[in-house]
């Protein structure tokens, strides 16, 4: 264990943590220079790379928002992000800035990163936009040009991560710095959910724009281990990545599981997971079926939490919970409360389904950074809601149903497209899935399925809806099936099902 390397490792390319702590310091100090102070916004427009976290860390040392922006975002949606946080300046790579001439205010000041061999590897990126546009500075040649910030030390405030909503734009989540108290609390709980301790190591493939894994990655790559990532998520790459860098703490999204799973039998015993002791997942539901295959692989290792971007953790389920409670998303979590809310705002019972609206004592609040009227709107009685509903059941474990933004009601009747997701994994052939409404005549809303097969899979409309029936009431049976092969993707893997969504309410004029 001795001999593996400690820092942040990316590709070929690994940089210690004192290079890390080095170059973040003289980055705050430039910053500084460029008049970036505590409480100020610096915007980060990276796929995952080291010089994202040594950005972030920058922004932190000042007192500042670092503020990740979706790169999968067009030119106008960045241009609001910029805006609308008030940035004074963009860290970017050097490929996706040749794109923004137009979109990036004339005030603010561009550094540009260059784009690095191991996501060259796996993008499809112009050769002739690797160079900094006219418009930026080279980072690399203004960090040497750079003093460290000798300031004084300020609480350091989490990034302000761009939530994005259904309908309008984005809005920026801002935390207040924590206290001594809530920074305690708030890491006692993070090694409970994040399993972070001195010396991990860690592997994050997914996107540091989003908010756990930002959070998770940022924290993990000062706790003196390795933090390893990847530029995009690759099934086996991963498995070799866990074998090769002796990995021991994991995050992920149940897509990853998924797609685990669909490696041949061969591949997955060919690599040594054994070095594994703590992985944790969120963000969308998992199959229950998927949940339990990984662990009869990997072991009673892998656990499970729900939260938001707004409200942070609540939850938390061990291997054992999801086992004993399948399609739970554990107990509530110590110093947090939950109430499940009716359509009229009165309390429901245990068992019975209602909006999610939760209070964390140690967790620092936040504000819609220019939007005070959207917090006034998701708050009831000092609980904040992210839209989630569910219940809780007799042995106080909770259960997401859906989103209530998801929910499809045709007929009168409230139908949640996660269940119908879960059911369509379960059918032979079937790679993902998409479940949601679409405008109909005589019901208001009828259920879209939209499903990809396996590779070399050719499946039967027909033949999945009989399928269905099996497990699911008739009137949770989609009434449209479409197959897709490539169904549209976050670099996450997560399905952009607002694509596939939007242009049914779009034909038919109108969004409910």
């Amino acid at each position: 264990m001795s001999s593996l390397f400690l820092g942040i490792i990316s590709g070929e390319r690994k940089r210690d943590h004192t290079e890390v702590v080095g170059r973040a310091n003289r980055i705050a100090g430039g910053l500084h220079r460029l008049g970036v102070k505590q409480g100020d916004s610096v915007c980060i427009l990276m796929r995952n790379d080291i010089a994202f976290i040594e950005a972030a860390y920058a922004a932190m040392r000042l007192g500042a928002y670092g503020v990740p922006v979706n790169w999968h975002f067009k030119p106008e949606e960045i241009n609001y992000i910029l805006r609308d946080s008030g940035t004074s300046v963009l860290v970017g790579h050097a490929d996706m800035l040749h794109q923004l001439r137009e979109a990036i205010p004339a005030a603010v000041t561009v550094l540009s990163v260059p784009t690095p061999p191991e996501i060259l590897a796996h993008y499809k990126i112009n050769p002739d936009h690797l160079s900094s546009p006219d418009f930026a500075l080279d980072l690399e040649s203004w960090i040497e040009q750079q003093q460290p910030y000798d300031g004084p030390a300020v609480p350091q405030p989490q990034n302000m991560i761009y939530t994005s909503g259904t309908t309008g734009h984005p809005k920026g989540v801002r935390r207040a710095a924590p206290t001594p108290e809530q920074t305690r609390a708030s890491e006692r709980m993070r090694a409970l959910i994040y399993g972070l301790r001195p010396g991990v190591r860690a592997l994050l493939p997914g996107p540091l724009y989003h908010s756990a894994p930002n959070s998770f990655g940022l924290r993990s790559g000062r706790l003196g281990g390795a933090l390893v990532l990847m530029p995009r998520f690759e099934p086996e790459e991963f498995l070799r990545l866990i074998e090769d860098q002796k990995i021991d703490t994991l995050f992920m999204v149940p897509t990853m599981f998924i797609r685990l799973l669909k490696l041949p039998e061969a591949v997955r015993k060919k690599y040594d997971v054994s070095s594994l002791r703590h992985v944790v997942h969120a963000a969308a539901p998992c199959p229950a079926e998927a949940k339990r295959a990984m662990i009869e692989w990997w072991g009673p290792v892998i656990h499970e939490y729900y939260g938001s971007t707004e409200a942070g953790a609540l939850t938390f389920a061990s291997s054992d919970d999801a086992l004993k409670k399948p399609g739970t998303v554990g107990k509530i979590l110590e110093g947090v409360e939950l109430r499940f809310l009716g359509e009229k705002g009165d309390a429901l019972p245990q068992g019975q389904i209602g909006e999610i609206y939760s209070r964390a004592a140690d967790q620092p609040d936040f504000s819609y950074h220019n939007k005070p009227d959207k917090r006034a709107e998701v708050e009831r009685d000092g609980f904040i809601t992210s839209g989630d509903v569910g219940y809780i059941d007799e042995d106080g474990y909770v259960f997401i149903c859906d989103r209530k933004r998801d929910m499809v009601i045709s007929g009168g009747v409230n139908i949640y497209p996660a269940e119908i997701e879960a059911a369509l994994h379960a059918v032979p052939g079937v790679h993902d899935c998409a479940v949601f409404g679409i405008p109909d005549e005589e019901f208001g809303e009828a259920l879209m399925a939209v499903v990809e097969p396996q590779a070399g899979v050719a499946l039967d409309v027909a033949d999945v809806r009989a399928q269905l029936k099996i497990s699911l009431a008739d009137y949770k049976v989609p009434k449209h099936v479409e197959i897709h092969r490539d169904l549209p993707r976050e670099d996450s893997g997560k399905i952009f099902k607002r694509r596939l969504r939007d242009p049914y309410w779009e034909r038919a004029g109108r969004r409910i």
